[in-house]
This record gives structure tokens, sequence and C-alpha cells, in this order.
């Protein structure tokens, strides 16, 4: 293996990826609500605003619970 290969994992170990979420998509949209609020209407930014800490709050909670359930130590 050359230094430029990237190191795989030992047969048999599992690779974590998470699971498929909307959350992305809906923080485009809500950041995307806000900043056209900013030219037509204030209550457009301000549910923008609050869409967009919501999702940020839910992704941030999702995240953290999905790494607490990985194990803490790998056998190498």
């Amino acid at each position: 293996m050359t230094p430029l290969e990237p190191k795989t994992p030992p047969p048999g170990e599992e690779i974590h990826l998470p699971g498929g979420s909307i959350q992305p998509f809906l923080l485009a949209i809500f950041i995307t609500m806000a900043l056209v609020g900013v030219t037509v209407n204030w209550w457009l930014t301000i549910a923008g605003g609050i869409g967009f800490v919501w999702v940020l709050i839910r992704w941030i909670a999702d995240t953290r619970r999905d790494i607490g359930e990985l194990p803490l130590h790998h056998d190498h």
C-alpha cells in the first residue's frame, strides 16, 4: 500500500453511514425564505429565521444521538 492510497478498514468492520435526511433541504428552504423575506415582507424573514433555528436544533440533536449510539472503542 502506498502512502497515497486510503486506508481501508479490515474485513468485517462496519462502516457507519448516517441515514437519509430531509433536514438539509429544509434548512435551505428556510434560509431562502428568510433572505427573500428581507426584500418582500418582514414576517417572511421571521418565519424563515424561526424555521432555520428549529431545523438546525433538530439536526444537531439527531446527529448527537446518532454519534452516541456508535461504539466507544475500536479494536485494531
